[in-house]
């Protein structure tokens, strides 16, 4: 019998080495290929995240514009009115999820009484709905919420000429005042040495004006907008006419009334008007007519041609087609319950009033005269606090603007960038923005 076949020892050896050399040239290629797996893993997430990078850039550059072109829109707005001085019906032009390109805009604007107070609200902001801090008095100040004695004196003193301060700014024991009118609503961080923020913003904290989930502790309490929801410094109306013309000033002399009462009722009715004018000073446009005996319709053909301050421009009345419950109610005169009545009577008009007759319905003769030389029925300003995203809901910007057609034309006066107080949209437009951004091929 044959003895079995074997291979000899240095071919066994021989074998060995070579099956090592391949196993070390296969662990060398595996290494390497996870390398170049690891190269490429590396260069495609850099090259996502340079991919979003831009993008997100250029979603911003897409906001940017879309927040100019809304103020274009609003000044656009503000010139194509029916009537210098009509505050743009809310109908008449679009507020929320505005395209433009691949960008969208909203006006956030301010919710009524009736409206929810946890959901954004879009739509301009009449500057004319709210009280003047160059204009208002220490005892309106006093009755806006969370306002202060002591604030509210030194608030008068901060306007105020030095030889007229120094009296209030004794008794309010304000630590600085500037002598000069407010240029901005932000100037009241300043007042009385530094105003708490809690009375400034309360609860609103990126200024939207209504209770978000993470403003209220639990989502408990009232909310509290604060004192910057009710104050302006921008509201004024023009004494002049859109051609020229110099209105004509109701608290002057009687005489001076006559070619206008003239011109626009005829010469027996002006007669009629000027004798029941006679014997005492008038101090606003709604005594002028609550003492001419004119009818609504004569009053309504006289009331653009009126006004009841010297100087070229009227400051700080308050419209009652757009003022709320709560700047309506500092007017003397008016207070919170006949506030509640206005605020109720006009949401019953079809269309804003342009004069000041029903007013002087609901509060009677005497509270009507009294409230008269703080009140109108007209807005130069308004205020478009523009929100924006570019291409797939990124990009957020914001930009609030004052927009001033007191002179002519309509400008900008005033802007601030509020991107930075966070998110002001509201959770429901977040989770269309993301249901839009998850359809998007």
């Amino acid at each position: 019998m044959n003895a079995p076949f074997r291979i000899p020892r240095h071919r066994q050896r021989r074998a060995a080495r070579a099956s090592s050399t391949r196993g070390a040239v296969l662990i060398v290629v595996l290494v390497i290929c996870l390398g170049l797996v690891s190269l490429t893993l590396a260069f495609g997430h850099a090259m996502l995240l340079n991919y979003r990078g831009v993008d997100n850039e250029l979603a911003g550059r897409q906001a940017d514009l879309a927040i100019e072109g809304a103020a274009r829109y609003a000044e656009a707005l503000m010139s194509n009115a029916t009537h210098p001085g009509d505050f743009p019906d809310h109908a008449s032009y679009q507020s929320s999820a505005v395209p433009v390109g691949e960008a969208s805009f909203w006006f956030i604007g301010k919710p009524s009484s009736t409206d929810p107070q946890d959901q954004p609200y879009f739509g301009l902001v009449d500057e004319a709905s709210k009280l003047n801090l160059n204009t208002a008095s220490q005892t309106m100040l006093l009755n806006l919420p969370g306002m202060t004695q002591d604030l509210a004196a030194a608030i008068v003193a901060w306007r105020k000429s030095p030889s007229n301060a120094t009296n209030t700014l004794m008794m309010s024991g304000a630590t600085a005042v500037k002598y000069a009118p407010f240029e901005s609503v932000e100037e009241l961080a300043l007042v009385n040495g530094g105003t708490d923020p809690g009375i400034l913003y309360g609860d609103d904290a990126n200024l939207n004006h209504v209770s978000d989930p993470q403003e209220l502790s639990g989502g408990l309490g009232q909310f509290n907008p604060g004192l910057f929801e009710y104050v302006t410094v921008f509201s004024r109306e023009p004494n002049t006419l859109s051609d020229g013309t110099k209105r004509t000033n109701v608290t002057g002399n009687v005489g001076a009334l006559g070619s206008l009462l003239n011109t626009q009722l005829g010469a027996a009715r002006a007669r009629e008007v000027e004798a029941r004018l006679r014997g005492g000073g008038i101090r606003s446009v709604l005594e002028f007519y609550l003492r001419s005996g004119l009818t609504a319709d004569e009053f309504d053909k006289v009331t653009p041609y009126l006004t009841m301050q010297n100087g070229p421009y009227s400051v700080g009345l308050i419209n009652v087609n757009t003022a709320g419950e709560t700047v309506l109610a500092c007017v003397p005169g008016i207070g919170p319950d006949n506030a509640q009545k206005i605020v109720a009577a006009r949401t019953q008009q079809a269309q804003a009033s342009t004069n000041l007759a029903w007013v002087a319905t609901i509060l009677g003769r005497q509270a009507a005269i009294t409230a008269g030389p703080y009140l109108t029925t007209q807005s130069y300003q308004v205020s478009a606090d523009v929100a924006a995203v570019g291409r797939h809901g990124r990009g957020y910007r914001r930009t609030r603007f004052v927009i001033d057609a007191s002179a002519g034309t309509p400008q900008i006066v005033y802007r601030r960038n509020l991107a930075a107080l966070g998110w002001a949209l509201g959770d429901s437009v977040r989770q269309t923005l993301a249901n839009k951004k998850g359809a998007t091929p």
